[in-house]
C-alpha cells in the first residue's frame, strides 16, 4: 500500500456554482472590466481555466450570471420604470457590462460578441420592440434598437471620461435623465 493521496474528484456542478457565486460578488464589487478571471477562480477556489470550459469566457460568464439572477422571468422592457431604474443603477455601481459595451465596439472574441449580442437583444431590444409593437408605434423593432443604442451609449460613455457632468450623477439623476430620453424617442 501507497501513501500517496487519491485524485482529487472534480465536481463539475459545484465547480460551476463557485464560479457563478465568485463572479457574481466580484462583478458587483469592481464592475466587468476590473473583476479578472484570476481572481474569480481564486474566490471560488477553482482553476481560472475552468471559466472557459464551462461558460467560453469571460464575457459569456458573465452574462451567465445575469441569466442565473433573472431565472426563467420574462424581462421587462426599458419603458418599465422599476427595471430602467434597475438597470441604470446596477451600472452606475458596477460600470457597463459587456452586454451594453458590444453595442459601441465587438469584443475581442468572436464568440463572446456573438453571445452578448444575442443576450442583449433578448434582455433589451426583443422585450421593447414587443411592447412598441403593442401600442402601435411606428417601425417598432427600429425605435427600439436606437432607444437600445442611445442607452448604451450613456451607460457606456459616462465611464469614458469624456462626458463629466454624465459622470458625476448619481443613480437616480441618471435614472430622471435617461428616462426622458427614452420617452422622447418613441
Amino acid at each position: 500500500m501507497t501513501d500517496q493521496p487519491s485524485p482529487r474528484r472534480r465536481d463539475a456542478g459545484r465547480s460551476r456554482a463557485a464560479l457563478l457565486a465568485a463572479a457574481a460578488e466580484l462583478f458587483a464589487e469592481r464592475g466587468y472590466s476590473q473583476a479578472t478571471i484570476r481572481d474569480i477562480g481564486e474566490r471560488a477556489g477553482v482553476d481560472p481555466a475552468m471559466i472557459a470550459r464551462y461558460f467560453g469566457g469571460k464575457a459569456q460568464l458573465y452574462v451567465a450570471v445575469l441569466q442565473d439572477e433573472m431565472g426563467d422571468k420574462e424581462p421587462a422592457d426599458l419603458k418599465d420604470a422599476e427595471r430602467l431604474s434597475w438597470l441604470v443603477g446596477r451600472a452606475v455601481r458596477q460600470g457597463p457590462g459587456p452586454l451594453y459595451q458590444v453595442a459601441l465596439q465587438p469584443h475581442a472574441d468572436e464568440q463572446a460578441t456573438t453571445f452578448s449580442r444575442e443576450e442583449l437583444h433578448r434582455r433589451l431590444v426583443t422585450p421593447l420592440a414587443r411592447r412598441l409593437a403593442d401600442e402601435g408605434v411606428d417601425r417598432p423593432q427600429a425605435r427600439a434598437e436606437l432607444i437600445t443604442a442611445a442607452f448604451a451609449g450613456v451607460l457606456t460613455g459616462r465611464t469614458s471620461g469624456a462626458f463629466p457632468e454624465l459622470a458625476a450623477l448619481d443613480a437616480d439623476a441618471l435614472t430622471a435623465l435617461v428616462t426622458q430620453l427614452v420617452s422622447s424617442m418613441e
